[in-house]
């Protein structure tokens, strides 16, 4: 477990008690995710790390998959919400970037 891992892990495992129950992160593709009420989450993101959610999309299942990053993109977090409500962190990393929009005006 990397020490984004242990920290997201941590701050979610101290934060009030979530609706569902808290794994611990794991590295490996096949780990258990963190899952928690959303607000949860993105308040122990915005006080840990200083992220926000930046980008956001509707899945055909009705899931909602949300990226979060601190504002100069030293880490990120993709959350997977639920329509209950239920947010789960899927992947976190550091050094984040925006791909760009275009190359010499054209569509990447």
């Amino acid at each position: 477990m990397g020490p984004l891992a242990i920290a997201v892990a941590t701050m979610l495992a101290t934060s009030p008690a979530p609706s569902t129950p808290v794994w611990p992160i794991n590295d490996e593709p096949s780990g258990d995710p963190v899952c928690a009420a959303r607000d949860a989450i993105l308040s122990s993101l915005a006080r840990q790390f200083s992220e926000a959610p930046r980008e956001l999309g509707l899945a055909n299942n009705g899931v909602v998959i949300e990226l979060t990053t601190s504002n100069r993109g030293n880490t990120w977090t993709l959350l997977l919400t639920r329509p209950d409500g239920t947010s789960c962190v899927v992947a976190a990393g550091e050094g984040w970037e925006a791909a760009p929009q275009s190359i010499a005006g054209q569509p990447l």
